[in-house]
């Protein structure tokens, strides 16, 4: 099928997108990757008035280190680089470790790392991600700017906080402390497909091994990435032996999330996922903090 006609826009620069946000508001999408945008405007499942490409754009491009130790992306971003970029690799190994779940190499190639972020699918890595490492997303405006940490960003499905006039331009990851370890675990009908089940866990250890913070977060879970508060306050102050990380996990895929059921997985099913996956990941996270 073909789009429903559109009319096409190309800025240069942040500041004439945000002029053409400002102008065209509700009646506009804005063109990152193009990856979910472009069949649903094929289907006719989105009709926007206007397209606002932002792939002319380079300086939302980047990926900086911050003066604390932490990282800023660009969310033009290809998520190729961000995966194989060897700051991110040093910094934040489970980025990389999550993209490679992410489709296929030809749609890292296109696909952003902002674009993911502000499209906001449930069974996405990348929000579960910036969640998990407590990111903050910095939106600008004509009138102004404004920065939202990942909490709060997402509110529904494919819904985030951003207004029709503003543009998401970068993310900022804090840097990781002392004595930390990641990992990501998740579960697919096929390479490439999305997850039935994904997790995300980071884990901080204190001088005597044991949990001083843990951020554990579920995709496909919900209507947006969940962060496991009650699994991950559980664990706050205790030695992780195998029985504790066993009931945090099962704290998450008991009393953390809601699923819902589809074609391809049942609730029971995805709370089984949840449980064994959660386990897994909260198991690596803790032997590679301790490496």
């Amino acid at each position: 099928m073909k789009p429903a006609e559109f009319n096409y826009y190309a800025p240069v620069s942040t500041e004439n997108a945000l002029d053409l946000l400002d102008k065209l508001g509700y009646g506009c999408k804005l063109l990152a990757g193009g990856q979910s945008l472009v069949p649903s405007m094929n289907f006719r499942l989105a009709q926007p008035g206007a397209l606002v490409d932002l792939n002319q754009i380079v300086e939302l491009s980047y990926i900086k280190e911050t003066n604390d130790g932490g990282v800023v992306i660009g969310a033009m971003t290809r998520d190729s680089q961000v995966e194989h970029d060897l700051l991110i690799k040093q910094k934040y190994p489970v980025i990389p470790d999550a993209f490679h779940f992410v489709a296929h190499p030809q749609i890292r190639n296109r696909g952003t790392f902002g674009g993911a972020i502000a499209h906001a699918d449930p069974t996405g890595q990348v929000p579960a991600l910036v969640l998990a490492l407590n990111a903050r997303c910095h939106i600008r405006a004509k009138s102004g700017e404004r920065w939202v940490p990942a909490e709060e960003f997402f509110i529904g499905p494919f819904t985030t906080v951003l207004k029709p006039n503003e543009l998401l331009v970068e993310i900022a990851i804090p840097p990781v402390a002392p004595r930390s370890g990641m990992s990501y675990k998740q579960m697919a009908r096929q390479a490439g497909a999305q997850a039935l089940v994904g997790v995300v866990a980071v884990m901080t250890l204190d001088e005597q091994k044991r949990c001083k913070q843990t951020r554990l977060v579920l995709l496909s879970v919900g209507e947006t990435p969940v962060l496991a508060k009650e699994a991950s306050k559980f664990l706050i102050g205790k030695e992780l032996t195998s029985d504790v990380i066993q009931h945090s996990a099962e704290l998450a895929s008991g009393k953390d999330i809601d699923p819902g059921s589809d074609i391809h997985c049942s609730i029971e099913f995805r709370r089984h996922l949840a449980r064994e996956l959660s386990g897994m990941a909260l198991q690596e996270a803790f032997t590679r903090a301790i490496q």
